[in-house]
């Protein structure tokens, strides 16, 4: 087995950077309207 390491590009680096803070921040958003509409399903139940 000859794995050679691969070079890292300079250029790519910044995208896969801001891929992985784009895709955090979605799913961070995802999970606090969950929450939020977790809170607002518990707050309905409890005026019941």
């Amino acid at each position: 087995m000859t794995d050679k390491p691969k070079p890292k590009s300079a250029s790519k680096t910044p995208q896969t950077r801001e891929d992985r803070l784009k895709a955090a921040l979605k799913a961070n958003m995802a999970k606090r309207k969950a929450q939020a509409r977790a809170r607002k399903a518990a707050g309905a139940d409890e005026k019941e």
